[in-house]
């Protein structure tokens, strides 16, 4: 344990915190949104339980990950080459995909439902059940914690070191995902802005799944969206919120 707090080590652990923050804003978002299912008075439980046992799962995955690195490399299905379609799917890309299918079906669900929605419906939908919530919250933390748990690999082999990360970041993200949650409640015109930037997480990891099992459609690669990329498009639809948001307040005084 002493070893911990050798001035490498703590560099890495720094560096290890940082990059938990920064690959787990998408998580954040997902927890605050899900969350928001369950019966006003179980969220708080909800987001408490989910990220406490996905931290735990996390810590076992990078025991996993760092013991058996190669069994998640080695291909598991191969479509041969043709003209239309062919890759080779480890389990990496599988759990990559199926995340951002899943998350994209969860983003575009709710934006149907808010297209839809009445006063009658509005209370019943929420009220789901708090098991499955945490189960969601669980698993697509473990979907988001790969980019990490491989980052924390590749910069420090103390497995110390890496799962006080995993830890300490997912405190942090405990206590972040309540203010996140309460600033939705509060603006919920933000709701809207967070499911499509949902819906463009759950692109970038399909086109992360495909790059990494090496997709061709078409004979076209597929290339991952790049995290430059990414940001620059939410920060795009942040503006356009902000200055639609502020556009029609003038025109409602205009009109007043």
């Amino acid at each position: 344990m002493a070893d911990l707090f050798t001035l490498e080590n703590l560099v890495s652990l720094l560096l290890l915190i940082l990059l938990q923050a920064v690959l787990g804003l998408d998580n954040l978002l997902y927890i605050s949104i899900e969350s928001k299912r369950a019966p006003e008075a179980e969220q708080k439980k909800v987001r408490t339980w989910g990220i406490g046992l996905a931290i735990i799962l996390r810590i076992a995955l990078l025991f996993v990950l760092v013991q058996l690195i190669n069994l998640f490399k080695e291909p598991w299905w191969v479509i041969e080459s043709n003209s239309v379609f062919d890759g080779s799917f480890n389990l990496h890309s599988i759990i990559i995909l199926i995340g951002g299918i899943f998350i994209m079906y969860t983003a575009m669900k709710e934006i149907w439902h808010m297209m839809n929605l009445n006063a009658d419906e509005k209370t019943e939908h929420k009220k789901s059940s708090v098991t499955t919530i945490i189960i969601s919250i669980v698993l697509m933390n473990l979907v988001f914690s790969f980019d990490s748990i491989l980052g924390a690999i590749a910069l420090t082999d103390n497995f110390i070191v890496m799962a006080t990360a995993i830890v300490i970041g997912g405190l942090l993200m405990i206590w972040l995902s309540g203010h996140v949650t309460e600033f939705l409640k509060k603006n919920r015109m933000y709701e809207v802005l967070g499911l499509f930037i949902l819906l463009i997480v759950g692109v970038m990891l399909l086109s992360e799944g495909a790059h990494l099992a090496h997709m061709h459609i078409f004979n076209n690669a597929i290339t991952a969206m790049s995290k430059s990329t990414f940001y620059f498009v939410i920060v795009v639809l942040i503006l356009i919120d902000i200055v639609q948001s502020r556009y029609q307040k003038k025109i409602n005084r205009g009109l007043d």
